[in-house]
């Protein structure tokens, strides 16, 4: 595993990012897990690759992510990306399993905090602009029965791009009026560690990246 860096972006820039880095992989054949962290700036509201656009605020950005699921706003949080190849982790050509196996990354750092995470049932939330957050799949990760980190997916030529919106902190007000739909089931950093600035678990996150370059 390489971890890439840290960096705050727009959301054309973020989506432009990850899109290079998945087409650099392919022509290069590059065989190994390249993952990075990255920030928003303003906040932005990704779409599913065929997901709909509704109407937003003026100050929200909105882009159209190469992965599909719903829709997410990006706001405190902190999202990653990965690019690996399908054959380079266990049972990569299963969908659910490569899941599973990258976000297991995320699993361990939790793990070494004193937190235990756990994949999510299947569960269907009935939502009206299917707010992403609220659907509950056999691979996303939850703390107590609650969503805390969503991921989606994108295949192309043998090669997977994985990312996902790790929530620090969440302004339910904003969602409920964004998406029309009462807010529940998920949780944040924020709430797992009232006392941790977001600043300290992105550099624990990375500093624990950083220590994994050899293992994954």
């Amino acid at each position: 595993m390489k971890y890439l860096g840290y960096s705050v972006n727009s959301g054309l820039e973020n989506m432009k990012t990850d899109s290079d880095i998945l087409e650099n992989s392919i022509k290069n054949n590059f065989n190994d897990i390249l993952i990075r962290l990255y920030g928003w700036n303003p906040k932005c509201i990704s779409l599913g690759r065929n997901q709909k656009e509704f109407s937003h605020p003026a100050d929200i950005d909105v882009v159209r992510r190469l992965t599909g699921g719903r829709a997410l706003l990006h706001d405190d949080e902190i999202t990653y990306s990965i690019v690996t190849p399908i054959d380079l982790i266990s049972n990569g050509k299963s969908v659910i399993e490569s899941y599973k196996y990258l976000s297991k990354i995320f699993i361990d750092f939790f793990k070494d905090l004193g937190v235990d995470l756990a994949f999510g049932e299947n569960k269907k939330v009935s939502t009206h602009f299917d707010y992403c957050m609220l659907i509950s799949t056999g691979a996303d990760v939850c703390y107590k029965g609650k969503k805390i980190i969503g991921s989606a997916q994108c295949r192309k030529s043998g090669y997977i791009l994985q990312h996902g919106s790790i929530l620090y902190n969440y302004n339910k007000k904003l969602l409920e009026s964004l998406f029309k739909e009462k807010i529940e089931g998920i949780t944040c950093v924020k709430e797992v560690f009232p006392k941790m600035e977001k600043k300290e678990f992105l550099t624990m996150l990375e500093e624990y990246l950083i220590k994994q370059e050899k293992t994954y």
